[in-house]
């Protein structure tokens, strides 16, 4: 599970970078921000569910 986030968080900055590089392309920022989000969301929803 550990390794899906890291991948979803690697991809939207990915994702993000390529947005500001292409500046034209506003669709690849917002969809990596969304990604970025869901990434964290996923990480602090997974992580509290975990017994410690």
């Amino acid at each position: 599970m550990r390794s899906l986030l890291y991948t979803l968080a690697v991809a939207a900055v990915v994702l993000i970078v390529l947005g500001l590089l292409l500046k034209a392309v506003k669709w690849l920022l917002i969809i990596g921000l969304i990604a970025l989000v869901a990434s964290i969301a996923l990480g602090v929803i997974k992580g509290g569910r975990t017994p410690r």
